[in-house]
């Protein structure tokens, strides 16, 4: 009867540590699984720039870095399109992987985030560092989703004063997401005659004096 007992003690306890075990399991897979949403990219983009992007987003707010990282690739960016010294090495297959890796430490490491320098690397290793200007672009396109810009693009035939300029966003409002971040820019565009072209992220608006005409043309032909 003692034998039995302490089995049927030793078998509770075992399923008791089992349970526990599992409840540890579970709660682990759950913080892992709420971590990895937290630091998710705000928006599903895919192809070779968005591959790079995500990883670079994920690894930012992870560490915390991500305004920090965007402003070093910002800076990266404009280099690259300003510097011709700076694009050639960047764009200049004759470099092998591993002197542009090198030159590519030397020029970052200790003045950039480790995330960025990072990416730089990569890039180079992977003999992709001419593709940072569209990993920038594509980085800058997640970090508006993060904060909810929209932007939103006034083309007139000439420039709109303020008063002008706040009647189109008070127009505007309606088109927008209720606590979006309205990012406006104004472009000058003689060619369109008068009235206006209006770009809010993939829809295009055209009210201008020149596509009337065209249609008006289409129309009495």
């Amino acid at each position: 009867f003692h034998t039995l007992t302490s089995r049927y003690y030793s078998l509770e306890i075992m399923l008791s540590n089992a349970s526990i075990l599992r409840k540890a399991a579970t709660t682990a897979i759950r913080r892992s699984m709420a971590t990895e949403a937290a630091h998710k990219p705000p928006l599903n983009l895919y192809g070779l720039n968005a591959r790079y992007a995500n990883a670079t987003y994920i690894a930012a707010s992870k560490s915390n870095t991500l305004d920090q990282v965007e402003s070093e690739l910002l800076a990266i960016k404009n280099s690259a399109t300003t510097s011709k010294a700076f694009s050639s090495f960047l764009e200049n297959p004759l470099i092998s992987r591993d002197d542009k890796t090198k030159n590519v430490e030397d020029m970052l490491k200790g003045k950039t985030s480790s995330v960025t320098l990072n990416l730089m690397t990569v890039l180079a290793g992977n003999a992709r560092l001419s593709s940072i200007v569209g990993i920038t672009d594509t980085f800058i396109q997640l970090m508006k989703a993060k904060r909810g810009e929209v932007e939103a693009t006034i083309i007139s035939a000439e420039p709109l004063n303020k008063t002008m300029t706040a009647a189109v966003q008070d127009a505007m409002k309606s088109q927008f997401p209720t606590g979006a971040k309205v990012v406006l820019k104004s472009e000058v565009d003689p060619s369109i005659l008068g009235g206006l072209q209006i770009q809010i992220g993939d829809k295009f608006l055209d009210l201008s004096v020149g596509s009337r005409i065209e249609e008006v043309g289409r129309t009495a032909v």
